[in-house]
């Protein structure tokens, strides 16, 4: 079967097989073999019960096919499409706005991304957010917060021109997803402040 190295990070390699992503958690010399290997199961169980979750609240995300903790693989679909991050400035507002909803419906579930870039979502008639590797379920309103942040962060470094109607629009578009927005809110004002007071 022909496979394509679609990225490779520091935890992982993505090979594209067709209509099929295969993500394969890769050993880390510098680690204790033994502890390196939990850890990369953890995780890897952890990233395929996140996809599944996805699924059954019919969240746009890659389905997951597969997952092996022997070899520390996860395959899952191929989504088609270009990166947001290469087409927010054709509709920021409105794809923005699509964002932050996305996030409040996962936050509303209780699941935190972890790494909310422009570039971890595709665009294939709506939205859809990828690369769940460091994503982990909480109720907690600190660790909303604190995924809402990066993503201020990320469209801020990313789309600098575009950010204070991304920013807003956003933050708009997450109170129709989660309910509970005010209490994420609150907490994201302390998030943001710590932020600031680390740049003095």
């Amino acid at each position: 079967m022909n496979s394509m190295i679609l990225a490779q990070g520091a935890e992982a390699i993505l090979h594209k097989q067709e209509n099929s992503v295969v993500k394969e958690r890769i050993a880390k010399e510098y680690r204790v073999p033994a502890l390196d290997r939990k850890l990369r199961r953890s995780r890897t169980r952890r990233e395929a019960k996140i996809l599944e979750k996805l699924q059954a609240i019919n969240f746009p995300a890659p389905r997951l096919q597969k997952m092996d903790d022997t070899r520390m693989h996860v395959v899952m679909d191929f989504i088609e499409g270009p990166q947001v991050k290469e087409i927010l400035h054709q509709n920021p507002v409105e794809l923005s706005k699509e964002i932050g909803l996305k996030v409040g419906v996962l936050h509303a579930h209780d699941i935190i991304h972890g790494d909310l870039t422009t570039s971890n979502m595709i665009h294939r008639g709506e939205i859809h957010f990828i690369d769940f590797g460091l994503s982990l379920v909480s109720k907690k309103a600190e660790d909303k917060a604190v995924d809402l942040h990066l993503l201020d962060r990320a469209l801020e470094s990313k789309h600098h021109e575009l950010y204070e109607q991304c920013s807003a629009a956003a933050l708009e578009g997450y109170k129709e997803g989660n309910p509970d927005w005010q209490t994420v809110f609150a907490r994201l004002d302390k998030v943001a402040q710590r932020g600031r007071n680390k740049k003095k």
